[in-house]
């Protein structure tokens, strides 16, 4: 059996977005995908914006198919809905992304494999076969393909009350390819609502703020600030920061921040954004303590960035705090603040 779920809408969004971010996108719903692979089917190759999965022997029953199929768009599209209400890019790549879309073909026929180095290839005609049923004139594109040889000429079963099958084929050079497809797109509606994350602050106490002006515009300073590629360069006491298991920034990543005191793990735990004020908020996983980073633009070229550093309510941690930690940190977010400055205004020169 041949399987290949393709995404849709990939050529256009790749050559009118930001290339960087729409294959870091791709490569995450991709591996969504692969995640999702419950019949063990093999990989023979990841073609850019499908994944020629198969399985040698007899197919599956039809209804296994399908459940495997539902597994991978569900996923597909509640990754899709997540990082839609969580991301925190505003590129046009990040904001297209839920416009992506998820078709399946499945075929079933001869072929076997080589081996290129670490490369397991496919060959036979049942391969070229499969590809050429991803072009086909099926104007929606999400749903679910299957071929003839995978029916043995028995009716398809509808496995819910919305799926409805329609007959096509598709014309070849070297004849017609008959098939049947079913829309999926009622899945994606069936999706439960996707909770938005809110950060609680109401059992947290403000025991810090600092805050300072800078020359620059609101989009260069959220770089500067929220791009953890860069907080090594800015904020005191942090040797380097790695994310952990997002490829892009959004709320409830984690990522792992060395200091000179050792190892601490952080998570995004908030973000929201408008033109002329970006808010998001970081919070040590451990601690739970939060610091709430405010951009404010003031003019075209000024823009104002206050951070505030809340504890959890504990009357002792706050005095300990107060006694023992507070001029520190009060002095650390200050030289941090004085160091964002001159970060701010390399990025803005070189435009990045």
């Amino acid at each position: 059996m041949l399987f290949i779920p393709d995404i849709s809408g990939f050529t256009k969004f790749v050559n009118e977005t930001e290339i960087e971010h729409s294959r870091l996108i791709i490569q995450e719903l991709l591996e969504i995908l692969i995640n999702a692979n419950d019949i063990d089917l093999s990989i023979s190759e990841i073609e850019g914006d499908a994944i020629l999965f198969y399985k040698f022997g007899p197919p599956p029953e039809l209804e296994e198919i399908y459940h495997q199929v539902e597994k991978m768009f569900c996923a597909f599209h509640r990754n899709l809905i997540a990082y839609e209400q969580r991301r925190y890019c505003q590129c046009p790549a990040c904001m297209s992304a839920i416009k992506l879309t998820l078709k399946v073909i499945t075929h079933y026929g001869e072929f076997t494999g080589y081996n290129v180095k670490n490369f397991n290839k496919l060959i036979g005609k049942d391969i070229i076969v499969a590809h050429q049923l991803l072009k086909n004139d099926i104007d929606q594109h999400e749903y679910w393909l299957v071929t003839k040889n995978i029916l043995q000429d028995n009716p398809p079963k509808s496995f819910t009350n919305w799926m409805e099958w329609e007959d096509s084929f598709k014309q070849t050079e070297s004849g017609e390819i008959p098939f049947r497809y079913t829309q999926l797109s009622k899945l994606k509606d069936a999706l439960p609502p996707e909770p938005f994350p809110q950060l609680d602050l109401v059992n947290k106490v403000k025991v810090l703020s600092a805050s300072r002006v800078y020359k620059t515009d609101i989009i260069t300073l959220f770089h500067a600030t929220g791009d953890l590629n860069y907080r090594c360069r800015w904020q005191q006491d942090v040797l380097k920061v790695e994310e952990i298991g997002h490829f892009l920034p959004r709320i409830g990543m984690r990522c792992r921040c060395t200091t000179q005191n050792g190892e601490e793990v952080i998570y995004a735990s908030s973000y929201f954004y408008q033109e002329h004020r970006i808010e998001f908020s970081e919070t040590e996983e451990q601690s739970k303590n939060t610091t709430y980073y405010t951009l404010e633009k003031l003019s075209a070229d000024t823009v104002k960035l206050t951070l505030d550093y809340y504890l959890q309510k504990n009357l002792l941690r706050q005095i300990k705090f107060r006694l023992l930690k507070k001029r520190k940190q009060e002095a650390m977010f200050n030289k941090s603040l004085q160091s964002l400055e001159r970060l701010a205004k390399e990025l803005k020169e070189t435009g990045k």
